[in-house]
């Protein structure tokens, strides 16, 4: 373990930059129940910094396994009513939520992909009034990540358990700017405004579409929707609090046109999916959505995914972030999309986020529907970018503008 001053400025920077816990109010914490040691240290700190309660709800990944291999459908399908009324709860009370996000990377290879898949549409159809409050940005959110020994030995292999996890502990720290000598708070302030500057120009250029194109057979056309937003690094929830919702991030985002989404996309990293890793696929788009797909390992998941509900086959968020960057340039497959996600150029196969489109927190989901947002009760992010990366951004007056120039932003 590292020590107590690093694990205790992580669990700072994610309480009053990620989620940014306002005096008084009440955090929720989600994590896998063998990060119980740095959960403490988070709760401790969500107190220090004025939580008025903290509620910690634990899953385990090996219980979770069980379920899945000896349940029936009918009961993987159905989510208890007291679950529905805790995080309405949730809703009503006005919780933040700090997700610790640490699974071991195929672990679930053996399941069938339709347990899974059927336990997952009957979670997102429960909740899915916690999911439109955090989605849309009603409440502070933050995703994080800490080690386990599961995953820590499927990104470090060639290392001895501890090791492996010291390892990931020393990588993870890296990504999100927590050092022993360093203020992590004030660098998360610079990073955020560098990041606001990517959004600010992207902005002020307003493409109708990007033309992506690499030597892995990319040859993509993503059109955007009229009075698209570019963001990335802190937002701001409808209550006017600013907060992070990823920890790391280096990407600046914003929302396809569901429908004007053309060509072939490769992608350039294994997309570790409900356990599962989908390696070497590549998607076809006709006018938005999934027409032919492949992948060399766990083509059923992949099927599972793009066949979850209508909106899955469709994107809902189109992602930037140079291949120079701190988490590319560290060379290490995180295995994990939270950081695998922010050392390359990504898409999003569900649903987008209202903040992508001016006004669009405070439009119902007709009102999005008609602007050509995708809506889903997936958001699953792959990545795609790589190190000869071209995008051709297309103005609305019809001027070509070099965006991305061997993999990097050429502005």
């Amino acid at each position: 373990m590292p020590s107590k001053k690093l694990l205790h400025k992580y669990a700072e920077v994610a309480v009053k930059v990620g989620a940014n816990v306002q005096k008084g109010q009440p955090l929720m914490i989600s994590a896998n129940v063998d990060t119980k040691e740095f959960i403490r240290v988070l709760v401790e700190e969500a107190y220090k910094a004025g939580a008025s309660h903290v509620s910690v709800r634990y899953n385990d990944e090996v219980i979770n396994h069980h379920n899945y291999e000896y349940c029936d459908l009918d009961v993987l399908g159905t989510v208890p009513n007291y679950i529905v009324d805790q995080f309405n709860y949730y809703i009503e009370k006005g919780y933040a939520l700090i997700s610790v996000h640490a699974e071991t990377p195929g672990l679930m290879a053996d399941i069938d992909p339709i347990k899974i898949q059927t336990a997952s549409i009957a979670n997102n159809k429960a909740l899915k009034s916690w999911r439109d409050h955090t989605m849309g940005n009603r409440t502070q959110w933050c995703v994080i990540s800490v080690p386990t020994a599961g995953w820590a030995k499927r990104v470090f292999p060639e290392f001895t358990e501890e090791l492996a996890i010291d390892a990931l502990w020393e990588a993870i720290f890296n990504a999100v700017r927590v050092l022993e000598d360093n203020n992590p708070v004030s660098e998360w302030e610079k990073h955020n405004e560098i990041l606001h500057r990517h959004n600010e120009a992207l902005n002020e250029l307003n493409f109708k579409s990007l033309h992506f194109k690499n030597s892995l057979g990319t040859d993509l056309v993503v059109e955007l929707v009229k009075n698209h937003v570019w963001a990335g690094g802190n937002e701001k929830s409808t209550k006017g609090v600013v907060f992070n919702p990823n920890m790391p991030t280096e990407e600046t985002f914003t929302m396809p046109y569901k429908f004007g989404v053309n060509g072939r996309v490769y992608a350039s990293k294994p997309l570790n999916y409900n356990g599962n890793l989908i390696r070497d696929f590549w998607l076809e788009f006709k006018d938005g959505k999934v027409v032919d797909y492949d992948a060399k390992e766990a083509k059923e998941s992949l099927k599972s995914l793009l066949e979850f509900d209508e909106g899955s086959s469709y994107l809902g968020e189109v992602a930037l972030i140079s291949h120079d960057s701190p988490i590319s340039n560290s060379d290490i497959l995180f295995l994990n999309t939270l950081f695998d996600e922010n050392a390359s150029c990504h898409l999003a196969l569900g649903r987008a986020y209202p903040m992508n489109v001016k006004g669009g927190n405070s439009m119902s989901q007709d009102e999005l529907d008609k602007l050509g947002s995708n809506n889903s009760m997936e958001h699953e992010d792959f990545m795609f970018g790589s190190e000869d990366m071209s995008i051709i951004g297309l103005t609305q007056d019809g001027k070509e503008v070099v965006v991305f120039k061997d993999g990097n932003f050429a502005f």
